[in-house]
């Protein structure tokens, strides 16, 4: 935890939405899908926001406060399986979350004597465990989970942070940015009605499994400490000691430096049998994951980096856009480290991505009854997550005080994922953000910096 005396809990509140109408859209029931059975147990996803607000006559208490308080209520009546409970009846076959009237949701109010812009710059390593008392603590136990947890952390004559912990078998990425930006919207234009764009759809109808693929997601998890285990707590990872966090940007014109550099590599050693995607996502992951494998040299043979793929634009039957909950599948490009090591490593990475992204065609859940087992088994080989998505815009999180001066992925601390954001400056870049040992990280920025100097 961050010391002692840096932040200091002021209040805590429960915040539920209004009473319901018979007419409401947001279900009183969600049952799972097999999507989000694939993430019962991980690690619940933490973010900050932090915004920059001049001094005022009027107390952060009696003017911004109120206005959170009241617009998250309102949002909620939309959202209300975010207040309610994730439980595992006995007598169903999987969880589902249940909202009964008066539920809420936890918003902590707490202080920080913390160095607001040192928090919430980009230029310098910060000590993990700084930031880890901006996110409440989200309660889970075998029995059942809460499913959101807010806090509010004032720091004094300059700005706060808004601090999010989501569970990550209720609500993907899309899901919880889709959630933040309807509350910034009420709160930003005084609650008026949901814009469509952000009014969630939870239609679970929608979600089509020929293959069964819910049944095997179950029975992995039943099986993983089992048998018949039907835990609802997710697992508690340690933020490794000595741990820094870092983020790093790649600019538009950058990537298309990179982009050409690449182009040109491919076309010299004729690797490029047919033309390859290379979408900023894909170079912006390749670069990134050439200079961790530097920084962290000699180790594990192959490294792997688990990508995350938005399954609703790639299902046979057409999902929404605002479909609220996970939807999302995976690959995992794999390479030889000493390959990565080498003068041609961002080419070795780039064909393993390509290649990756290019099976998608075969289907978005091909290979899927495999992804748990091998989380559960991997050992030998290194595997990072890539967090995140510059497509979800989270510095378009306006609240009413401006857009955000940094967003943070706090749970990265603990997964040791690598974030991926759009650029708080709004000029089509990306931030990369990263948790590393102090030692690594400071090898990676040399790396990092270094190569796109040459470009």
């Amino acid at each position: 935890m961050a010391p002692n005396n840096s932040v200091k809990v002021v209040d805590v509140f429960r915040v539920s939405p209004p009473p319901t109408s018979p007419d409401s859209a947001s279900p009183s029931s969600l049952p799972f899908t097999l999507f989000d059975i694939l993430w019962l147990r991980f690690p619940p996803v933490q973010r900050v926001f932090f915004y920059e607000i001049p001094p005022t006559n009027a107390s952060f208490l009696d003017s911004i406060l109120p206005k959170l308080k009241h617009s998250l209520s309102l949002t909620l009546q939309d959202y209300l399986p975010l207040a309610g409970t994730l439980t595992w009846p006995k007598d169903s076959h999987k969880p589902i979350i249940n909202y009964i009237e008066g539920d809420s949701v936890s918003l902590t109010l707490a202080e920080s004597r913390a160095d607001f812009y040192l928090l919430s710059g980009n230029n310098c390593f910060v000590e993990a465990e700084e930031y880890h008392s901006l996110v409440p603590h989200l309660p889970t136990s075998h029995e059942q989970a809460q499913v959101l947890a807010l806090q509010v952390t004032i720091f004094s004559n300059c700005g706060f942070c808004i601090g999010i912990t989501a569970h990550h078998a209720v609500l993907d990425g899309k899901s919880s940015t889709m959630f933040m930006k309807s509350w910034a919207n009420l709160c930003k234009h005084g609650g008026l009605s949901m814009v469509p764009e952000l009014t969630p759809s939870y239609d679970r109808t929608v979600i089509k499994d020929p293959a069964g693929l819910e049944g095997i997601f179950l029975n992995h998890w039943m099986n993983h400490g089992g048998p018949n285990n039907k835990s609802l707590k997710v697992w508690e990872l340690k933020t490794p000691p000595d741990v820094v966090r870092g983020t790093f940007e790649l600019s538009r014109a950058k990537i298309q430096k990179l982009r050409q550099l690449i182009t040109t590599m491919l076309e010299e050693k004729n690797q490029q049998k047919q033309p390859l995607q290379l979408s900023t996502y894909t170079i912006t992951c390749a670069y990134t994951w050439v200079c961790l494998a530097k920084a962290e040299g000699v180790r594990d043979a192959k490294f792997i980096i688990g990508i995350s793929v938005d399954a609703r634009r790639r299902m046979e039957a057409p999902i929404p856009a605002t479909y609220f909950g996970n939807c999302i599948g995976a690959r995992t490009p794999i390479a030889e480290r000493n390959e990565l090591l080498g003068e041609d490593g961002v080419v070795v990475a780039v064909n393993a991505i390509c290649e990756a992204i290019t099976s998608l065609d075969d289907g978005v859940l091909s290979g899927s009854e495999n992804w748990l087992p091998m989380v559960f088994a991997i050992k030998t080989q290194r595997l990072v997550g890539i967090a995140g998505s510059p497509r979800f815009e989270l510095y378009n999180t306006d609240f009413g005080w401006g857009r955000p001066r940094k967003v943070e992925m706090i749970s990265i601390d603990r997964t040791g994922a690598i974030c991926l954001s759009d650029s708080r400056d709004g000029g089509g870049g990306i931030e990369i953000g990263l948790a590393l040992k102090k030692q690594e990280m400071e090898v990676f920025a040399s790396l990092f910096s270094r190569g796109l100097e040459a470009l």
